[in-house]
C-alpha cells in the first residue's frame, strides 16, 4: 500500500471520527461553538491591539470587555421594548383575529360565490385540516422549549462558559494556529495552506458581514415601520433584521407580519403600502448594496444552499447546528471548489489521449 493511499485512509478515519464525536457531544456543544464564534469574530481586533505592542492577554480581555458591554448596553435599551411590544402583540392578538374576521369573512363570502357548494366545503375542510396540523406542530415547538431543562441550562452554560471559550481561545490564538500548522503534511503543506487561507477568507467574509447587514436591517425595518406608526414595528423589525441571516426568512417574516399588522390597524391603503415599501427598500439595498459591499462573493454559497444546510443543522443539533451550519457549509464548498479544480487539472479531465497523438 502506498503512502498516499495510507495518508488518504487516515484522514478519512479522523474525519469519521471527528464527526462521531459531534454526534455524541452535540446536547453540549451550543456554549463552546458560541465561544468559537465570538472568538473568531474578535480575533482580528485583539491582533490589532497587539501589533501596538498591548499584551496579547490584555488586548483579549479588553476587547472582550468591551464587546460584552456593548451586548449588555443593547440588550438593557432593547430587551424592555421588545418584552413590552411582544407582551402587547399577544394581548391585542384576539381582537386582531376578530378584525379579521369582521373584514374578511364578507369579502371571502363574495369571492366563494362563484364556486359550487360542495368545492366550498372541500376547502374549508382541508383549510381546517392544515391549519390544525399547523397549530399543533408550532405548539408542541413551544411547549419543548418551555419545558425543556436543556433551554435552560444552555442560557446558562452561554452566560457564564461562552466568555471563558472566547478568552482563551483568543489569548491562545496564535500558539492554536502555529500548533495546527505544524501538524499539517510537509509534503502538501502549501497546498493545505492555500485552501485554509480560502476557507477563512469565506467564514470571515460571511461571519462579520452577515453580522453587520443583520445589524443594519434590523435597524432599517423597526425605523421604517416605527416612522410609519405601525404598532409593535421595533420588535417585528428587530426580529426580521435578526432573521435575515436565513435568507429569504427574514424578508418574508417582517413583511407577512407587518402587512398583516397593517391591514388591521390602518384604513389608510396608502399607509399598507409604506409598510410594504419599507421591506421592499430593505430587500433592494440587502441585495445591492450591502450584501455586495459587506459580504461579497467570497463565501460562493447559493442562498438556497444556505437555506438547507441552516436546516440540516438544527434538525441535526439544534441550535448548535444552526451556529455551524454555515460555516461546514462554506468550508464543504471551498473544498469542493478545490476538488472541482484539481480534476480539471488532472490527466482524468483532460483528453490527453488526443495531444500525443
Amino acid at each position: 500500500m502506498s503512502n498516499s493511499s495510507i495518508q488518504l485512509r487516515f484522514w478519512i478515519f479522523l474525519v469519521i471520527l471527528l464527526a462521531l464525536i459531534i454526534w455524541q457531544l452535540h446536547q453540549m456543544l451550543l456554549p463552546f461553538v458560541a465561544g468559537m464564534t465570538l472568538a473568531y469574530f474578535l480575533n482580528p481586533v485583539v491582533n490589532q491591539l497587539t501589533k501596538r505592542k498591548v499584551p496579547r492577554w490584555l488586548s483579549t480581555f479588553v476587547v472582550l470587555a468591551g464587546f460584552i458591554l456593548i451586548v449588555i448596553s443593547i440588550f438593557t435599551l432593547i430587551l424592555p421594548l421588545m418584552r413590552n411590544q411582544i407582551a402587547a402583540l399577544l394581548a391585542a392578538l384576539p381582537g386582531y383575529i376578530d378584525t379579521f374576521r369582521t373584514r374578511g369573512i364578507p369579502w371571502l363570502e363574495q369571492y366563494t360565490s362563484q364556486f359550487s357548494p360542495d368545492d366550498v366545503s372541500k376547502f374549508h375542510e382541508a383549510a381546517a385540516q392544515y391549519a390544525g396540523k399547523a397549530l399543533s406542530a408550532i405548539g408542541e415547538i413551544v411547549q419543548n422549549i418551555v419545558t425543556s431543562g436543556v433551554a435552560l441550562f444552555d442560557i446558562i452554560a452561554l452566560t457564564i462558559i461562552t466568555p471563558i471559550v472566547a478568552f482563551y481561545l483568543l489569548r491562545d490564538w496564535p500558539k492554536l494556529t502555529a500548533a495546527i500548522n505544524s501538524l499539517l503534511p510537509r509534503r502538501y503543506y502549501k497546498t493545505i495552506h492555500g485552501v485554509m487561507d480560502n476557507i477563512d477568507s469565506a467564514l470571515s467574509g460571511f461571519i462579520r458581514g452577515q453580522a453587520l447587514v443583520c445589524s443594519t436591517l434590523g435597524f432599517l425595518y423597526s425605523t421604517g415601520l416605527s416612522i410609519i406608526g405601525l404598532k409593535y414595528g421595533v420588535a417585528i423589525g428587530v426580529i426580521a433584521g435578526l432573521l435575515s441571516f436565513i435568507p429569504y426568512v427574514g424578508t418574508g417574516f417582517g413583511w407577512i407580519s407587518s402587512v398583516l399588522l397593517a391591514l388591521v390597524q390602518f384604513d389608510d391603503p396608502l399607509r399598507v403600502g409604506m409598510v410594504l415599501c419599507v421591506f421592499i427598500v430593505g430587500h433592494i439595498l440587502e441585495a445591492y448594496l450591502l450584501a455586495p459591499r459587506l459580504i461579497g462573493h467570497r463565501v460562493g454559497l447559493h442562498p438556497m444552499w444556505i437555506l438547507f444546510a441552516i436546516l440540516s443543522g438544527a434538525t441535526l443539533f439544534g441550535f448548535s447546528g444552526v451556529l455551524i451550519a454555515v460555516p461546514v457549509a462554506a468550508i464543504i464548498g471551498v473544498l469542493i471548489r478545490f476538488g472541482i479544480t484539481q480534476y480539471k487539472s488532472s490527466s482524468i479531465y483532460k483528453d490527453v489521449s488526443s495531444k500525443s497523438a
